[in-house]
Parts: C-alpha cells; structure tokens; sequence
C-alpha cells in the first residue's frame, strides 16, 4: 500500500514509453481479434454500402447511352427506380455500418481504456513519480478523448471511404482500362501532396501531445500543491508557468491548421488535373469510336465521385493522425512490464490477517544519484530488526525521503540492494513488495467516495468492526463520530472534507487495515499543526506498533520515542544509537536537540528545518 509517495530528490522526468507502429496495430489487430463477430459485420455492412454506391454512376451511364438511341419512357423510369433503390439501400448500409463500426470501434477503446488503467495502477511509483502525473493524466484523458473523437464520428466515415475509392477505382478501370489509367493520372499529385503534409505534420502532432502534457503536469502540480502556492506567493510564477505550456500547445495547433490549410490547395489542385484527364480521354475515346458517351459520363462521375471519399481520406488524416498519435501514447502505457515478480520467490510462513510477523528489513547503498546528477547517498548500510522501530533524521536535502523510498522498492538504488527477510526485494516482485512494505508519506491522499470504500482500498474484506477497530486505533473516533453517516459518509472531493490531520489518521488506518510487515512513514505527520502533532504521532506510533518501522522524522519528539536513531548528512549515516545514547555523545544529533527543544519551548511540536 503506497500513499501518494512524495517526489524524491530531484529526479528529472522521464515520460512513460510510446509505442512504435507496429507495435500500435499489433496491439489493435490483437483487440478486433477478440470480436470475430462484431469485426466482420462491420466490415460486411461498410463494403457492401461502398459497393450499392457504385451502382447510381453505372446507371447513369447506361441511361445517357438508352436516351441517345432513342428507348421508351419504361426504360428510362426503370433505370431511376434502380437509381433510387440503389440510394436508398446504399444510405441504410451506411448507417448500420457505421453504427456497427463505432460500437466495435467503443469497444476495443474501453478495452484498452481500462488496459491503461489497470497498467498505471500497478506502476512502480518511482516510474510514475519520474513521469509525472500530468503525462498519465493527458494520456488518460486527452489521448482517450482524441481517439474516442475519431472512433465515434470521423473513423467509420474514415474506413467507408477507403473502401468507397478502391471500389471506385476498380469500377474505373471495369468501365475502360483507359479511362482509368486517365484517372490515375491524379494519383502522382495526391500522393505528393500527402507525403508533403505527413513529412510536415507528424512530428508537429507528436510535439502536440507532449505539449499537452507538459501543460496538465503544469495544472496538476499548480492545483495539487496549491496551498503551498498561496503560502509563498508563488501564483504569478505557476501561472506563467500554465501560460507557458498553453502558448506552446496553442502555438503547434496553428501551425498544424496552417499545415491543413495548405494541404487542401494541394488536393484541390489534384481533382482538377484527374478529373480533366478523364474527360479529355472520354471525349477522345467517343470521337474515335472506341466508348460510347455513356462510359464516358460514368467514368467522370465515378472520379468525380472519389472528390469526396479521397478528400475525406487525406484532410481526415489529420484527425486520424493525432488518433494515431495518441493511440501509440496509450499502447505504451499497456506494453509496459508487469509488476509480478519470478515465478520462483523463496516462499514465506503462511500468516493470516493480524498474525504478521515482523520482518528484518536491510538496506545496502553503495552509491545513488538521479541519472547524471550529484551523488544523493553513499556508503550506507541500514538494517532493521524484526519489530524495531528507526528514525531517520536530518537536514532537509540530507537524503531521508530518497533512502525512506528506496527502503520501500519505490526507487531501486544506482548502486545497492534491499532485502526483506534476506531475499532481494527485486525477487519477490511489486505487488509483494506492497503487500509486505506500507509507505506513507506526508501527502497523503482522500479518495471521493463512501469513508468504507476508501477503508477497503487497503482491505476489500474488512468488516465493519474492523474498519472503526482501525479508525478508533489511530484516534479517529472523535471526528468518526461526527460524521452525518457514519462509515457511509461520502468523504474526498464532492462529500466530507477531512482536515489534514484527519486525512492522515485516515492513511493510517488504512496501514493498520493492510497489515503489513514493514511500515515506513516519510513525515506521515507532518501535516498537522501543533495542537494535533503529538496525537497525531501517538496515532502512528500505535498503527506500527509490532511493525519493522522506519520514521522520517519531521519532529524529534519522534525519534527520542524510537528504539534506534539514524542520523544523516549530506547523504551519508554520521551517527546511529538510541537517543540517549546520541545525547550523551555530544554530536551533531545533541546540537540539532538542544536547539530544536529550545525552540520547542516557544513553539511546542515545532518541526524540523
């Protein structure tokens, strides 16, 4: 269980992968596949309406050719009767093969809708921390939104007129070989014009998706720590900082529509010289006895019938562009490795819920640092017995959030390893590892929803008496109480509003209810002012007690109550003992104690610098 753990260090971000092309139609080939049924009715009903629409041209030729040899009015009303029929049929096609096509369409997106969410919910942390929750939320939302737009409106009006122009083309060329090879004469200047825009416009949508991500990041971070914002006056900076991310994002989508505008010249310019072409070769032919009139008027409306299915095809591209580009955003989400360790993990004494054992917890770093950064810690060696509780001291920048969340298997160290009971915590895989390790930082987050619900996220088979158990065990029973509903009060956004303090008694009882082995709470009270700082820490200390604990201590009445204090500087363990053991010793612990007491003297539970 990890409570939205803390950004650790300064880490630079590293957005989640993108998938390549193949990778892209792999991973959509294998969806349809799952829907034999729904696929091949979609593709039945979008043929046969792009097949009843080459009927209307052929028919028309054959009537001009009936008029000029003089047939009765039968004839002639016969052939608009077919022609209507053919509309018609052609019209209830469509709309059944564009229903059936967004339904497939919806369904394949959901599928991988939730692929992407089932994924980003079993992430290492560290990956998404290095991300950042504004490219998992633009993929999420914005990348969703874009491919749902194409499936749903442009996509089956996309596939129908792929298939209208082949068809067409194929009738050409049936009609008179030469009349279709006059027709192809367009094809040169269509596909310039296309390879002219895809050259210009597929890294500009590439650019465009990172640059809305880079602008909810911008959002997210602003709104998430908005307090902080108002505290230090620093709304102008992340205001600019939005405008920034949104001038550029504004700035790549009117380049890309001046792109579009472009393009259109360049299709417009082509249908003249292919249409203009068949009429030359039509006339030509009918002069010298080789077609007849009507071939000729059916060949012109054929490629005159193509304006709008390969106009729609290329100018669509756009659309069909950023889909592409999002769906390779979403399908890197999905191909990510699983959190599931080996198949072989040295196994464990069985233990039912509340008969955990305590587990040893060692923690080895040689040396780790962010990529190319500055070395964060070095030659440190942490080891916790079963049942012991650790403080982890020090200045701020010292490195305890970087060593708390490598102890955790939220970071793996550059140069180290971490073993829970002696076995690598790389071994028993992610979703063991959060099972047995509980992190808890200092933002801790409420989940909009009934109070039971956000309990059982720790525990779906909690009781009612094990839930207010948990609760009254961290000293929530007080505000429980209040509550118009009791553990069926919506709490989070949209229902109760707990206070900071209340929030982190709440995470709390979540640890208690998860039951794991080892308890690490970086600053988990840090939240709470002083009149709620020490039942707060009171509340932590009875959540972990019989837990392998490591504190953060964001105050030192938290490590004089510990059974061992790690002291840190500059990344590396300068002292270690029981706090009585460090006072008399006089070092850097004692000074830091004696200073932070006779502040305390003015300011009770004030926390550390």
């Amino acid at each position: 269980m990890t409570d939205e753990p803390t950004t650790t260090g300064a880490e630079p971000r590293r957005l989640l992968p993108t998938a390549t092309a193949a990778q892209t139609w792999a991973a959509l080939r294998a969806e349809f596949a799952r829907l034999p049924g729904l696929s091949a009715a979609a593709v039945t009903l979008l043929v046969a309406a792009s097949a009843t629409g080459l009927v209307a041209p052929w028919v028309l030729g054959r009537l001009v050719d009936d008029v000029i040899a003089g047939s009765g009015t039968a004839r002639i009303v016969a052939w608009a009767g077919v022609i209507a029929g053919a509309a018609v049929l052609a019209g209830l096609l469509t709309a059944a093969g564009a229903a059936i096509a967004a339904r497939l369409g919806e369904t394949v997106l959901a599928r991988l809708r939730e692929r992407v969410l089932d994924r980003a919910l079993h992430l290492p942390s560290a990956t998404l921390e290095r991300a950042g929750t504004g490219d998992l939320i633009a993929r999420a939302g914005d990348d969703v939104a874009v491919v749902t737009n194409v499936i749903t409106t442009s996509g089956p009006a996309f596939v129908g007129a792929l298939l209208s122009t082949v068809l067409t083309a194929v009738g050409l060329f049936a009609l008179d070989w030469r009349l279709g090879l006059a027709g192809l004469t367009a094809a040169p200047m269509y596909a310039l014009a296309l390879r002219w825009y895809l050259k210009w416009s597929v890294p500009y949508y590439a650019r465009e998706r990172v640059a809305t991500g880079e602008r909810s990041q911008a959002m997210a971070g602003a709104l998430r720590g908005a307090a902080t914002v108002r505290a230090y006056r620093m709304e102008d900076a992340h205001v600019a900082r939005i405008a920034d991310r949104s001038a550029t994002a504004r700035d790549l989508s009117l380049e890309i529509f001046g792109l579009h505008t472009r393009f259109g010249l360049r299709i417009n310019r082509s249908e003249f010289v292919g249409l203009a072409a068949v009429l030359l070769a039509g006339f030509l032919l009918v002069r010298n006895g080789l077609s007849t009139v009507g071939a000729a008027t059916s060949a012109a409306l054929y490629f005159h019938r193509l304006f709008n299915p390969i106009g729609l095809l290329l100018l669509q591209s756009d659309a069909v562009l950023q889909a592409g580009a999002s769906l390779a955003r979403l399908v890197g989400v999905t191909s990510l490795p699983g959190a599931d360790g080996p198949a072989s993990v040295p196994s464990q004494p069985s233990t039912t819920k509340g008969e955990a054992e305590p587990a040893a917890l060692e923690v080895v770093v040689a040396q780790h640092r962010y990529d190319d950064g500055p070395v964060v810690l070095r030659d440190v060696q942490l080891r916790l017995a079963p049942g012991e509780r650790v403080a982890l001291v020090g200045a701020s920048g010292a490195g305890k959030s970087t060593l708390a969340s490598i102890a955790a298997g939220i970071i793996a160290p550059a140069d180290g390893s971490v073993r829970l009971r002696g076995v690598p915590l790389s071994h028993l895989g992610e979703h063991r590892v959060r099972r047995e390790i509980a992190l808890i930082s200092q933002e801790v987050h409420v989940f909009a929803g009934l109070l039971r619900d956000d309990l059982r996220l720790a525990d779906p088979d909690a009781t009612d008496a094990e839930m207010t158990a948990a609760l009254d065990l961290v000293g929530a029973t007080s505000w429980l109480r209040t509550l118009p509903d009791g553990l069926d009060t919506g709490v989070g956004e949209g229902g109760r509003q707990l206070t900071a303090g209340q929030a982190q008694q709440l995470a709390l009882a979540r640890l208690v209810l998860a039951d794991p082995t080892v308890a690490i709470l970086d600053e988990a009270t840090a939240e709470a002012g002083s009149a709620g700082a020490r039942d707060l820490d009171r509340a932590a200390v009875a959540a972990t007690e019989g837990r392998t604990t490591l504190v953060v201590a964001h105050r030192l009445t938290q490590a004089a109550t510990a059974d061992r204090v790690v002291v840190l500087e500059h990344g590396r363990v300068t002292e270690e003992g029981t706090h009585d053991e460090l006072l008399e010793a006089g070092g850097g612990y004692s000074q830091l104690w004696r200073s932070w007491s006779s502040a305390d003297l003015v300011a009770p539970s004030k926390p550390l610098a």
